[in-house]
């Protein structure tokens, strides 16, 4: 019996979201995370370990300014964020559901692009029924003829958010179920020595009590996914959350987002009667706050990155008054003029009188006196575009309830936010402002029963009539759990992302008078 060990080292980064560069794009200033700074620490790894695997787990290709103005202005070059992986030399990605959001034919140029193959065993042509974009899993032999198993799944969750155009073609089979019918055969075929699935979902259930931590659509089914028998490391992501745990037996990790941090797992191997066996499995995340970016991804960004700064400091338009926020409850519990200015935008391009948005994140602070192309992406960072969809006034009623469970109230009976939409990840995007209706919530009541004096041009909406109300694409399609949009009748569809749309408001309007109408409060009073 030969006991010597061998030590196999898996790298992994998971929702990226476009960032190469060490920079918050919203305020210029330097921040601690990106691919650059990540391809310093590949190299420091790759000269003291000798098996070393890296792997991107999905979520690559969209997320910053940079690669907005990449695929607006620059579609036809290389693509910075594919040419940056490669240069790290990564082993293979993970198709993500915001590979999606600029339409197929980016993600097939990136895809062609890139020196190492995608994942996605339940990406699916809709005709054959096989794997649409690369391989389901990929099989590495390392030094002492180590042989690693990857399997690469994500979030069927897709056509709940992504524009149809965008998945054109496409079958999303159940994650879950692929996960459960490629194990055993890739065992049975491969023999490998480690099995890891690459997973661009997360959790459902606390991994330690397996409570439901959401409700159960099938968005993330890690800890289902980890009852499975034959897995020994399942990489997760999408949730952007930060974990490292054992649940069934099977080591997981989620590494945050956006670079700041990285995924290391290292696995200890011993042969035993001709065979490998895993004696040790240990996950752990790093940040990179104190590593240096790599001046070769550095140069070969600099012209897209010099470009795109240009283009962020462009003045577009101007306002008269104050559009600024330094209070985001404050902003979601009181009209705010910023809340109004996006309605009015969603209206104008639209022509309906029915307007719904939401404050994105905590991050953002509305618009100075002068507005640049910064300012705007700062405050809006997704690619979403507008529908219009006829609504009941049930539905309307329905969505308003959803919205309202973003409140409570603390021990004191201040309004606060409710946890829920906090943790296990920030969902502040999910609760919606809408114009055109007068209506109030009241916390001090129940969930579900909380929507007051609910009105349209000042006569309370009724159940069964129509309405026509313009909001994103992923609320339309009944992102962030809201159903009652689901395959509801498509009146128009605005195909410019937000961010063109308000650009062009302003060349319409340049000077914007901040104003507010107070068509909804936000109360407690038993």
């Amino acid at each position: 019996m030969n006991n010597t060990s061998v030590n196999v080292s898996l790298i992994y980064t998971s929702d990226i979201h476009g960032h190469i560069m060490p920079i918050n794009y919203g305020t210029n200033e330097e921040s601690a995370n990106g691919l650059a700074r990540y391809a310093t620490a590949v190299k420091q790894i790759r000269s003291t370990h000798d098996n070393v695997i890296v792997l991107d787990n999905g979520d690559l290709i969209q997320g910053t300014p940079l690669m907005t103005h990449y695929v607006k202005e620059h579609p036809h070059e290389v693509n910075p964020i594919i040419q940056a992986m490669n240069k790290i030399n990564i082993n293979a990605s993970v198709i993500g559901n915001h590979e999606f959001n600029f339409g197929q034919s980016i993600l097939q140029a990136a895809m062609k692009q890139s020196d190492f193959p995608w994942l996605a065993a339940n990406v699916l042509d809709e005709e054959t029924n096989e794997p649409k974009y690369g391989p389901p899993y990929i099989i590495k032999t390392l030094k002492d003829g180590i042989k690693v198993a990857i399997l690469g799944v994500t979030t069927h969750y897709i056509p709940n958010w992504e524009s149809p155009e965008h998945i054109a073609g496409i079958h999303f089979r159940d994650a879950y179920e692929t996960v459960k019918t490629w194990v055993p055969s890739i065992h049975k075929k491969e023999q490998p020595d480690l099995l890891v699935v690459s997973y661009h979902g997360g959790f459902e259930r606390d991994i330690h009590t397996g409570e439901a931590t959401e409700t159960l659509t099938g968005e993330n089914q890690g800890y289902a996914i980890c009852q499975l028998k034959g897995i020994d490391v399942l990489l997760t992501g999408h949730q952007h959350r930060q974990l490292t745990d054992t649940v069934h037996d099977v080591l997981v990790i989620q590494p945050g987002n956006n670079a700041s941090l990285y995924g290391k797992v290292d696995i200890q191997f011993t042969k035993s009667a001709a065979r490998w066996q895993i004696i040790d499995k240990k996950a752990s995340l790093h940040n990179l706050a104190q590593t240096p970016p790599d001046q070769e991804i550095v140069h070969l960004t600099k012209e897209i990155e010099a470009s795109t700064q240009q283009w962020l400091d462009l003045p577009v338009g101007y306002i008269k008054g104050d559009m600024t926020i330094d209070d985001p409850l404050r902003a979601r519990t009181r009209k705010h003029p910023f809340i109004e200015f996006i309605q009015k935008v969603q209206m104008e391009v639209s022509g309906v009188d029915i307007s719904v948005t939401a404050l994105l994140n905590n991050n953002s602070k509305g618009f100075n006196q002068t507005v640049t192309m910064r300012n705007i992406v700062a405050n809006y960072m997704y690619p979403n575009t507008l529908v219009v969809l006829e609504l009941q006034g049930a539905d309307i009623r329905a969505a308003l309830e959803k919205s309202a469970a973003y409140f409570t109230l603390n021990e004191n009976g201040a309004i606060v936010v409710n946890p829920a939409f906090e943790k296990p990840k920030p969902q502040h995007y999910n609760y919606d402002m809408w114009e055109g209706i007068t209506y109030t919530i009241n916390v001090a009541k129940p969930i579900g029963n909380r929507v007051e004096e609910l009105c349209y041009h000042g006569k309370p909406i009724t159940e069964k009539e129509n309405y026509h109300v313009v909001l994103n694409n992923y609320r339309a399609s009944g992102g962030g759990d809201y159903s009652m949009f689901k395959n509801k009748p498509v009146v128009k569809e605005i195909q410019k992302d937000t961010v063109e749309l308000i650009q062009a408001y302003f060349e319409k309007h340049p000077t914007v008078k901040a104003t507010v109408t107070d068509n909804f409060k936000v109360i407690a009073e038993a």
